[in-house]
């Protein structure tokens, strides 16, 4: 399991990811899967990690565009840890159709909650046009 001196394995965070939210069986399937993962070494003060999150979800509500799983649940999650330093991971699923934020507490041993948007497919380049 991960220390304080080491980020989470792969492994490590698959096992995190229990029932937090409602993307943590889609995030846990998509690193069996062979998805990318990246906990980032920077903690971030609650005000700016939640406040992202929120204005993630009141654009992503207004506009209807994106199908999102779990960002009501971490926003309500991460309003509990007020006061405090957070770290934030990403997961990109191996077709880059998904991405899953991870937000842990401080030292990155502890997965409060994580969240999943389904990126837009944008052409690949043996779609594209050449003239």
């Amino acid at each position: 399991m991960a220390t304080e001196a080491e980020p989470p394995s792969h492994s490590d965070i698959a096992a995190m990811l229990t029932d937090q939210t409602s993307a943590c069986k889609p995030a846990r399937e998509a690193i069996a899967a062979g998805a990318e993962v990246r906990v980032f070494d920077r903690e971030a003060p609650h005000w700016m990690v939640a406040g992202i999150a929120a204005a993630r979800l009141r654009r992503s509500s207004a506009r209807g565009l994106q199908e999102i799983i779990g960002l009501d649940e971490t926003v309500e999650i991460l309003a509990r840890h007020r006061g405090e330093q957070l770290r934030t991971g990403i997961i990109d699923t191996a077709d880059r159709l998904w991405s899953f934020t991870l937000y842990f507490d401080a030292t990155g041993t502890e997965l409060l909650a994580c969240s999943g948007v389904r990126r837009s497919r944008r052409p690949s380049t043996k779609d594209s046009f050449e003239p």
